[in-house]
């Protein structure tokens, strides 16, 4: 006898999953997402134009430049170009750019009638020139321009590996503030030797005929010269000499004070023409 088996009980139906719930748990599979939303099947009024699926191939400046990527790429001899291997490639990629652009493909198909004549001159046999040299190999004009042709993009692409002014790096601009303090003006060298007359010709007013003699030294002038303007603003130029010890003193003091100037250890200065000269130290300490 066959046993029955006991009834099971109903399971009642789950709910739905909330509406909120859905695209979380779909969004794995979705096609795409448009504006933020999960889109699970394609429209149907989409329209994808032609230009958007078009493959974009090596883009080339001129025939030079694909027939010198070619030979470059497959390392070939440029001075020894297999013409059938090359010619085959180069037409290859005519090809495609004739389906898109035919006045691009033009200049192209110049080049490739170039190759083709050439090939064509090298399965002739060699004709020797009127004085009896060797033609010339039909490759040689080509090779000339491609070696020409690649030194020029070499060098073109170190000029524009060249850091340029606006473009890779920018001038800098530094404000430097005015010093508050006053630069006075510069004394004419012939203010100077006037000042320096005046005071020989007063020199004269007390010479003595007496006879004496007195070592005189420079560095010892520029010390006393340098004492006199310590710890005083300026001091005017007549002052830093004496008129009394006579001719000989009044130009070691002066020679002094050129060097001093020199050296830079005090500044010789003058408001304008004709007005007194004016002498300070160079470091006045604050």
């Amino acid at each position: 006898m066959m046993a029955l088996e006991a009834p099971q009980p109903r399971v009642p139906d789950m709910p739905p999953p909330p509406a909120e719930a859905l695209p979380d748990a779909v969004d794995r599979v979705a096609m795409a997402r448009l504006y933020g939303e999960p889109l699970f099947t394609l429209p149907s009024d989409l329209y994808i134009p032609p230009d958007a699926l078009e493959v974009f191939l090596e883009a080339f400046e001129g025939p030079l430049d694909l027939l010198l990527y070619l030979i470059r790429r497959q390392n070939f001899n440029i001075l020894d170009i297999p013409l059938a291997d090359v010619t085959r490639q180069y037409l290859a990629y005519v090809e495609q750019i004739r389906k898109t652009n035919l006045e691009l493909a033009s200049e192209y198909l110049l080049m490739a009638a170039m190759l083709i004549e050439i090939k064509s001159r090298m399965l002739l046999p060699p004709k020797k020139s009127a004085d009896g040299h060797e033609a010339e190999d039909p490759r040689a004009e080509l090779v000339r321009r491609l070696i020409e042709y690649e030194q020029m993009k070499l060098a073109a692409a170190r000029l524009d590996a060249l850091p340029v002014l606006g473009r890779d790096f920018l001038r800098a601009q530094v404000t430097i503030e005015q010093s508050l303090t006053p630069r006075f003006p510069d004394v004419d060298a012939d203010e100077l030797r006037v000042a320096w007359q005046e005071i020989l010709k007063r020199a004269k007013l007390h010479t003595h005929h007496t006879i004496t003699r007195e070592q005189l030294s420079v560095r010892e002038h520029m010390s006393i010269v340098l004492r006199r303007l310590q710890g005083r603003k300026f001091v005017e130029f007549e002052d830093l000499f004496d008129v009394k010890r006579g001719t000989p003193v009044l130009i070691v003091t002066f020679i002094a004070l050129l060097e001093l100037a020199r050296e830079s250890l005090l500044e010789i200065t003058q408001a304008e023409a004709f007005a007194p000269i004016y002498v300070r130290l160079a470091y006045q300490p604050s």
